[in-house]
């Protein structure tokens, strides 16, 4: 007897190769139907055999993605309806927001091993990506998640990508970041003024540079990064000179554990979570003899060091054999820069070159800090690869948004049992950072469809800010004081 569901997935179903998961089950349980995105998650209808259908639910609990996490599967029984096939739907935008956003992801296995293949057509290609890996987060600025909803949809893919990605027995089936050489985003070396150096490998020119003492600002995932040689003291010192950073650690860039280990110490636990899909910035004790230069980490017994997670930062690495410094591409107290002209203008002063690629980043999004202490592993800082994941409370509660402190900032915004905890913003002294603030409650308020009852909850936040934010400005005689118009501030209110 048939007879067919309407069901609908909850959770981190977007963005991690669900869709094509659940259309390859249902192809194996033999049952005709349909699957799409909507702003509630996952939409599936599915009929066939009773057997087969029960087969398929169970199979979408035990064998989901290893980037997924179901939190809820309803489902309702409805009249046979005879599809003749199973397939893959345009998604749906309907009012009720309950999916969750992925956070970006390192490169897979999979794709680093096609990276160095030079038998393989994406051969040395920096955005290298498929269904298990590659940019999320940053990218998206809508749901459902589709290609037209992130900074992707500047970019048609050619017929050897839409060849895969309608193939359901590729990894690259309905990967909204599919793209090539061909089609894809490029990656072009600039010189301090922004002039454009002809390269036909600017990757291995940017090495050649690194390697002579320059140093380097590289558009990444969320946002820029100063990259410049670990073990050359004058780079390193050069570099904390021109941002003003005077005890501040640098993190360090290394290409493998192996590497690491010759400067630093390394458990088991650090390094499962050095090598996890996340590739966060871990605090290692420092070796008392290494070549790393003594400006890295002044007056520190810590390095903090990450492996590389990006295709880019991959052939960086590969072609450099050496640590690299790695920080943050802004000016002091102001966001990481994100776009190639706001960098060349903020930036010209640090980095001597700049390696950019013109795929838009449109969330800024600094890396992870993490520790591991007493065998217990401990967030210092919670940005790429784990923000905007919500923590789970075990109580339904109404919309709270929690604003956070001046300096070292962050904000929550709790909805239902979800607490979604936002990426690091950093300290709110200066305009930009407190628009990247703004910006950023905004965008959470967008994707998590937030209700909107508790916008005097946020003007009087605001008015907090603003406070500290123009006392700040008295105190150092600027002249610009804020004067926002609180009118202004209901166009983004919870």
């Amino acid at each position: 007897m048939n007879k067919r569901l309407k069901i609908n997935i909850e959770g981190l179903v977007q963005g991690v190769g669900f869709r094509p998961f659940v259309y390859r089950t249902a192809r194996k349980c033999g049952l005709q139907g349909f699957v799409l995105n909507s702003t509630a998650g996952v939409e599936v209808e599915v009929e066939g055999e009773d057997k087969s259908v029960d087969n398929f639910i169970d199979l979408i609990r035990k064998e989901c993605p290893p980037l997924a996490s179901i939190t809820d599967i309803t489902s309702v029984e409805m009249p046979v309806n005879n599809y003749s096939r199973f397939e893959i739907r345009k998604s749906s935008a309907k009012e009720a927001r309950r999916t969750l956003i992925s956070p970006d992801v390192s490169i897979c296995d999979d794709c680093l091993r096609e990276l160095f293949d030079e038998s393989n057509r994406r051969y040395r290609y920096p955005f290298i990506t498929c269904l298990n890996c590659g940019p999320r987060y940053t990218t998206i600025f809508d749901i459902p998640y589709d290609r037209e909803s992130t900074t992707m949809n500047a970019f048609t893919m050619c017929p050897e990508c839409r060849a895969e990605y309608e193939n359901p027995n590729d990894r690259r089936f309905h990967s909204q970041t599919n793209a090539c050489s061909k089609c894809g985003p490029r990656v072009f070396l600039a010189d301090s003024s922004g002039k454009t150096i002809e390269e036909n490998e600017p990757v291995k020119e940017a090495v050649e540079l690194l390697k002579n003492g320059k140093i380097l600002a590289v558009k990444g995932l969320g946002g820029f990064h100063l990259l410049c040689d670990a073990e050359n003291d004058d780079a390193v010192r050069s570099l904390r000179e021109r941002k003003h950073r005077e005890e501040k650690p640098f993190a360090v860039l290394s290409g493998t554990v192996e590497d690491i280990s010759g400067f630093a110490f390394v458990s088991d636990k650090e390094r499962k979570l050095l090598e996890s899909r996340e590739k966060p910035i871990v605090l290692l004790g420092k070796r008392e003899k290494n070549n790393i230069s003594k400006y890295t980490a002044p007056n520190n017994n810590y390095f903090g060091i990450l492996l590389p997670y990006t295709p880019l930062h991959c052939l960086i690495m590969r072609d450099n054999f050496r640590p690299l410094v790695d920080t943050s591409g802004n000016i002091s107290d102001e966001p990481i820069s994100i776009d190639n002209e706001d960098a060349l203008k903020k930036l010209s002063g640090i980095a001597d070159y700049f390696l950019l690629h013109d795929r838009d980043i449109f969330v800024r999004c600094d890396d992870s800090v993490y520790m591991v202490f007493d065998k217990k592993t401990y967030p210092v800082r919670r940005a790429r690869g784990f923000a905007p994941f919500p923590f789970t409370i075990q109580k339904k509660m109404p919309n709270v948004l929690a604003c956070g402190a001046e300096q070292k900032n962050t904000f929550c915004l709790i909805k239902g049992e979800d607490a979604f905890v936002s990426q690091h913003i950093g300290d709110l002294e200066s305009l930009s950072a407190y628009e990247y603030y703004r910006n950023s409650i905004e965008h959470y308020k967008h994707v998590l469809d937030a209700d909107t009852r508790f916008h005097k909850l946020v003007r009087a936040a605001i008015r907090v800010i603003r406070t500290v934010i123009n006392m700040l400005l008295a105190k150092y005689k600027k002249v610009h004081v804020l004067n926002i118009d609180e009118e202004n501030i209901l166009q983004w209110q919870l």
